[in-house]
């Protein structure tokens, strides 16, 4: 008795279900939508000195086309509520602002980094885009 092998219709259907349905995921994925990836990173010391100078950094990007980037700091403290501290120019790709400033008294400063996007130099409705983590910086 001989046995022979099963390549009848039933196996190359089985490949050629495979092959379309790799095939078909593939192209699921190369039309799926791209996201706009972006980040703002902020940087400021854990505590300082009453009177000394405090000095926050952030920076921050985003790549969605057709946008001018501003970068602004704001500050929590003391019950006022966030306010603007400082922003940067509106820029094409990265944006990096920095601010100086001192405290009269102690307490918790909060800080965070808003990154905007502005179809113009002079835009007057920007969208934002990203914001930082809070970050604390204990006044002694």
């Amino acid at each position: 008795m001989t046995r022979t092998k099963k390549t009848g219709m039933k196996a190359r259907g089985g490949r050629v279900a495979v092959i379309g349905a790799l095939g078909l995921a593939s192209v699921a994925l190369a039309a799926a939508p791209a996201f706009a990836k972006g980040a703002v990173d902020i940087t400021a010391p854990h505590t300082a000195h009453v009177g000394k100078t405090i000095t926050v950094e952030a920076h921050g990007g985003d790549d969605s086309a057709g946008y001018l980037h501003q970068l602004c700091l704001e500050e929590n403290g003391f019950g006022e509520g966030w306010h603007q501290e400082n922003c940067s120019a509106a820029v094409k790709g990265d944006a990096r602002v920095t601010a100086h400033g001192t405290s009269a008294r102690r307490g918790k400063l909060k800080f965070r980094a808003v990154l905007y996007g502005l179809t113009s130099t002079h835009d007057q409705n920007p969208v934002r885009l990203h914001s930082s983590d809070v970050v604390t910086v204990n006044v002694r």
